[in-house]
């Protein structure tokens, strides 16, 4: 049940972090985004990482991390949510764990959107297939690719639907990778019947049962006049039955569009889809988010659970990511859609190493965060990890656009030119005072001072480098600039040197 904390109306002013004396970073801040860069050994994670994550369970948060090395989980079960004494709000997904998600069964079940099943399954497996091309610089920026591969997977989908009354990866792949590819095999029974023409059978015999069900409830004359005219018939068929329609649709694109196409165009097209769905029926990724009913779905976590997907990329590799960034976006269009007013527990996405995980929505998602009180968080090294995996066409406008969608920047020590640039430019310049001293004594000595104002950077780019990265040496303790979009400090700046300590323990709160 939501805390009623959650609902009052100035919950948002609530402070998390004191920020040294010069006012507070509060939950409004935190659901308006975060983004934390540094360099390795920084202090990024340690630092001011571990501080925010620490603040959001202490709040009663709930939330969704992203893993990309293997350790993260040992950090947040043994360190983040022990201490804040979250433990049993844990819900750690993995190979050694009992909890699955089924996700084709929970983006298949009615959401009360005007979607269909369809364009719900097509609008999660593109952008995860989309993501995945962009990393490897292998996306096509032609809409052709785009349009055919919307329609080689809605039609396989409908198809699947329409024999089955039901989608699963096995059959997915199973119709997709059997559909027919010369002209022959339209005409020769095959001997060893296929997954395509199954389903194909089978949705024409769930046809005919509807159509026979809707000839009952005609009188006699109606049925005569119906019948009269094959032309008038199927018209009415297909205007009062739609699944006779879709049928028709399907087998005209497989018998003609898609019999149709260049070779290796086709092949490529086929691949993109078939491709992502093997990778989706390998161990452990098939067991944990297809194969069984779902333990858990995001919804939970606005009742405060906090779901860890301990499947690493360092470990995992493409499935891995790919697999996290498929429950992602289905967790982000889960927590847009609930209303605040009835359950306004913030929320946060944690993704450290996070140029791993971006796909193409999240800057689109990212812009109506606030409103649905999530509170991303993104860790990363630098600017270039992202331009690199962005991918796509002018990745440096794309990611721009994201970062700019984050309200909140801390900059740790890092030896990146690019991002301590950025950095700087971000925090911006000032007037300076800047004296002069002159001295002659061409015959008698004379002096002469001069005072002169000229802008400069408030902070310096390679004032980054120099920033405390923790340890023992500096008494555990990580500096880093904090950047906040359109607030004025108390200082009167919209920027603060902060530390934060690596030793911080909260104290527990009821929520």
């Amino acid at each position: 049940m939501d805390n009623p904390l959650f609902s009052d109306k100035d919950y948002l002013d609530t402070p998390l972090i004191n920020l040294s004396g010069k006012g507070d970073w509060t939950v409004r801040n935190a659901v308006e985004g975060l983004q934390v860069f540094g360099g390795i050994g920084s202090g990024k994670t340690s630092g001011s990482g571990r501080m925010v994550a620490l603040k959001y369970l202490e709040a009663g948060f709930g939330g969704l991390v992203l893993t990309a090395k293997p350790d993260e989980r040992e950090l947040w079960e043994n360190d983040y949510c022990k201490i804040t004494g979250r433990s049993k709000d844990l819900i750690v997904v993995s190979p050694s764990e009992k909890d699955y998600f089924n996700i084709l069964e929970y983006v298949s079940s009615p959401d009360g959107t005007e979607k269909s099943t369809t364009e719900n399954i097509v609008e999660v497996l593109k952008t995860v297939i989309n993501a995945s091309e962009q990393k490897s610089g292998g996306g096509h920026n032609d809409p052709f690719w785009e349009n055919a591969l919307d329609m080689l997977m809605s039609n396989v989908i409908d198809l699947c639907l329409l024999a089955y009354g039901k989608v699963s990866v096995q059959l997915l792949y199973d119709i997709a990778q059997s559909v027919p590819r010369q002209e022959t095999e339209l005409t020769e029974a095959p001997k060893n019947i296929s997954a395509y023409y199954k389903a194909f059978k089978l949705a024409k015999e769930n046809i005919k049962t509807q159509e026979h069900a809707y000839l009952k409830t005609l009188t006699e004359e109606e049925l005569e006049n119906l019948t009269y005219d094959k032309g008038i018939y199927e018209a009415e068929i297909c205007e009062r039955l739609g699944d006779v329609r879709t049928l028709k649709m399907i087998d005209r694109f497989f018998t003609e569009s898609f019999l149709n196409l260049n070779e290796k165009t086709r092949s490529i097209i086929d691949f993109s889809l078939t491709g992502f769905l093997f990778s989706l029926l390998r161990e452990p990724i098939f067991s944990l988010f297809c194969r069984h009913a779902s333990t858990f779905t995001p919804d939970d976590c606005l009742n405060g659970k906090i779901i860890l997907l301990d499947i690493p990329v360092k470990k995992y590799h493409k499935v891995g990511r790919d697999s996290q960034i498929m429950f992602k976006y289905i967790w982000q269009r889960a927590m847009e859609k609930r209303d605040t007013k009835d359950n306004g527990r913030p929320v946060f996405l944690w993704a450290d190493e996070a140029q791993n995980f971006l796909h193409e929505h999240d800057a689109e998602y990212q812009a109506t965060a606030r409103s649905s009180r999530i509170a991303t968080v993104y860790i990363s090294q630098n600017l270039p990890n992202y331009l690199a995996n962005m991918g796509g066409a002018k990745p440096e406008y794309r990611v721009n656009s994201f970062l700019g969608t984050l309200a909140t920047k801390i900059f740790h020590a890092n030896a990146d030119i690019e991002t301590n640039r950025y950095a700087s430019e971000l925090i911006g310049d000032d007037f300076f005072e800047e004296t002069s001293k002159t001295a002659t004594a061409a015959g008698q000595f004379s002096s002469s001072r001069s005072r002169s104002i000229k802008t400069d950077r408030v902070v310096r780019p390679e004032e980054f480098g120099q920033l405390k990265t923790g340890g023992q040496l500096n008494g555990s303790r990580v500096e880093g600039y904090m950047h906040l979009q359109g607030n004025t400090l108390q200082n009167g700046l919209n920027h603060i040197k902060v530390q934060f300590n690596q030793e911080y323990i909260p104290q527990p709160q009821n929520t």
